[in-house]
């Protein structure tokens, strides 16, 4: 396992950009059982405190439809550019969502000058991984998780089309190993079983690997009852949306339908908890995602 001074001298020989692809006919996207491990352990987890130098990712990864929020590379670095050339604290508890948004937020993050502290507050899925190796020092919960997989995609098409897409997407299962080595000091070869695996790391196992550093004290993370509620609430949706998907719909026809029974996306205000008047609808959405999963 790499140690801190090790962690300096990473800091001071950043690799460079990976890249990011300019054409997105096909997107990533966090598999809905990753969701569902989501809501059961790491939903409406967040830190005690925050302070203006402190950048929280307590969202999917890139643009969110439903609540018109996520975390992007844009986003990002107009926060960088806010706080300026000072130490930055990032503070993660997502699922992931869009692969390539989390390269680029990996690179966003590389660039900064001064030293950047993760801490993993519940869950550092999927893309979130990736950022999370973007840390200098690396703080991770005794009961939180990181979470490696190879990328995933929704693809439709022939059987040279299918060939296509996995060999397009071989370079980027290679780029994020790539991340995952340089920050762990793992083999390329075991990194890439994790990957295969699709491997829930615990705290004290993503230490024992380094992909962390060092236990994030337990007094610095709370569960908000309020927040869980609304993070299951919209992650229904966000696995419904996936599901019909995967099923042949195309994402906009699967949004319109899940729209009929819900209303219009990102209405209700950021941190609402869902009132009795969600009822109808929650229920419909329970049971059309229960026949989608048999």
């Amino acid at each position: 396992m790499s140690r801190p001074s090790d962690r300096r001298v990473f800091a001071r020989e950043r690799p460079g950009a990976i890249q990011v692809p300019g054409d997105r006919k096909v997107s990533a996207f966090t598999p809905a059982s990753v969701i569902d491990r989501w809501n059961a352990d790491a939903a409406g987890v967040r830190a005690v405190a925050a302070g203006d130098h402190v950048i929280t990712m307590f969202d999917v990864i890139g643009e969110d439809w439903w609540t018109g929020g996520g975390v992007t590379a844009k986003k990002v670095t107009s926060q960088l550019r806010a706080i300026g050339e000072r130490p930055v604290e990032v503070q993660i508890n997502s699922l992931g969502g869009d692969m390539f948004e989390g390269l680029a937020i990996y690179n966003v993050l590389r660039e900064h000058p001064q030293p950047i502290t993760v801490k993993i507050m519940g869950m550092a899925a999927s893309a979130a991984s990736i950022i999370a190796m973007a840390g200098d020092t690396v703080q991770i919960g005794a009961a939180s998780f990181l979470m490696i997989h190879n990328c995933w995609v929704v693809a439709a098409g022939n059987r040279h089309e299918f060939r296509e897409v996995a060999d397009w997407m071989e370079p980027f299962d290679r780029a994020m190993s790539d991340v995952y080595a340089a920050r762990s000091g793992q083999k390329q070869t075991d990194i890439a079983a994790w990957m295969d695996a699709e491997s829930y790391m615990s705290g004290s196992l993503a230490i024992e690997r380094g992909f962390a550093d060092e236990l994030l004290p337990a007094d610095q993370i709370t569960a908000d009852d309020n927040a869980q509620a609304d993070d299951r609430r919209v992650n229904d949706l966000r696995a419904m949306e996936l599901m019909l998907v995967s099923g042949g719909m195309t994402r906009s026809d699967a949004r319109a339908r899940i729209s009929k029974i819900k209303g219009t996306p990102g209405a209700a205000p950021e941190n609402a908890t869902p009132g009795a008047g969600d009822t109808e609808w929650l229920g419909a959405a329970a049971a059309l995602l229960k026949t989608l999963r048999s």
